[in-house]
């Protein structure tokens, strides 16, 4: 039996993929091998050390203490793309919003007799907005969200410019014929009449759209901001609505300084709020986290390799996570062979300062073999896995 603690409320349609049989899943639980989590705050939590995986059932992990987690070698998932249809469905409303004065439009009318037809003729007329088509579109950041906000665009007849150093093949693949490439940031910002953002919020892009790339977009353009809030400075932004310069932010994360002034529409994190995409990151996760705990797979994880080997029926296997420094590998396997135990079958991936190792051998590993691994210097995790 596994035990998996939940820290969040997890679709029922995601915890399905953990069998009953072999899971026990509870909010309370002692000695968790895994956690699942969405929103709540683990960096003051006392994480058990019993926890051998932890899964975000969403995309970003800022919650989660990746570093502390990498020292125990411990992997954290994530989600990504899971929640990439109802983001851009809510980028492609927010541009529609911004561009057609929805929200003041809205306000007016709680604001006045609707009854009142000339009242609502007259009013109106402040509320004219523009329409997409031939409008210019920069797009920050091309991972699942940036390409699907793209070919959306595209199709609705927008100019979309896409900038990523580090685009994927298989996002690549996605995007449309019709979107192009910037080179910089600062390029980017220039030419786009709307501009959204679709990055991780780390140290390179806190503050990525600052002042002075604000100054540089076309009069009355419109920012989005459905990434993290910390990526836009919105002092910058308030400035910028101030002068005229900026026709108006759609943002998901709230303030108070924000949602007073009249051309910001701030709403609450709304981005992967649909059952659809609570159902798919919580199928996903737990997909990940099964996969790791039975067979050692890593998918989608945020601090370890993709590292992925068919189980060969009959064999146990070890999971060994690493400092990725030399020797490891050779120290492992050197153990291994003292032991009289032969290995069929070994993936061994880096990614940063942490390795990952899997090795399957032909006969039973005493637990005393794990024990030893452990006692190499630079190995932080040793799992063993009965035969599959």
């Amino acid at each position: 039996m596994y035990r998996i603690q939940t820290l969040n409320n997890i679709s029922p349609r995601g915890l399905e993929h953990l069998p009953r049989e072999r899971y026990e899943v509870a909010s309370e639980i002692n000695d968790p091998d895994a956690i699942l989590v969405r929103s709540f705050k683990m960096h003051d939590m006392d994480i058990p050390k019993t926890v051998r995986a932890i899964g975000r059932a969403g995309a970003g992990t800022n919650n989660i203490p990746v570093d502390v987690m990498s020292e125990r070698g411990v992997p954290v998932f994530n989600a990504p793309g899971a929640n990439a249809n109802a983001v851009k469905e809510l980028v492609i409303a927010g541009m529609l919003m911004a561009a057609r004065n929805i929200a003041p439009a809205i306000r007016f009318v709680d604001s006045v007799d609707a009854d009142d037809s000339k009242v609502i003729e007259d009013g109106k007329k402040k509320f004219a907005g523009f329409e997409l088509p031939g409008r210019s579109l920069g797009i920050v950041g091309l991972g699942a969200i940036g390409v699907r906000v793209a070919n959306s665009a595209h199709d609705l007849g927008m100019e979309v410019t896409g900038f990523d150093p580090k685009i994927s093949v298989d996002n690549a693949w996605r995007l449309s014929a019709g979107v192009n490439q910037a080179t910089t940031v600062d390029e980017l910002c220039a030419k786009s009449q709307f501009l959204t953002v679709h990055v991780p919020l780390i140290d390179a892009t806190k503050g990525l759209i600052s002042a002075e790339r604000i100054r540089s977009m076309p009069k009355d353009s419109v920012i989005l901001n459905f990434a993290r809030g910390g990526i836009v400075d919105e002092d910058a932004v308030l400035e910028a609505l101030d002068s005229g310069h900026l026709h108006a932010y759609v943002c998901d994360f709230p303030s108070n300084k924000l949602k007073a002034h009249a051309k910001v529409i701030a709403l609450p994190h709304l981005g992967a709020s649909t059952g659809e995409a609570e159902e798919n990151c919580a199928i996903m996760v737990a997909r990940q986290i099964r996969d790791f705990l039975e067979n050692g797979n890593v998918t989608n994880s945020v601090n370890f390799p993709e590292s992925v080997l068919p189980r060969v029926e009959n064999e146990p296997r070890l999971c060994i996570a690493n400092a990725n420094v030399p020797n490891m590998v050779g120290q492992m396997t050197s153990l291994l062979a003292k032991h009289n135990l032969n290995i069929t079958d070994m993936l061994n991936k880096s990614r940063g300062n942490v390795a990952y190792t899997m090795v399957d051998v032909d006969s039973e590993i005493p637990q005393s073999v794990a024990d030893e691994l452990m006692g190499i210097e630079g190995v932080l995790s040793v799992r063993l896995l009965p035969a599959a």
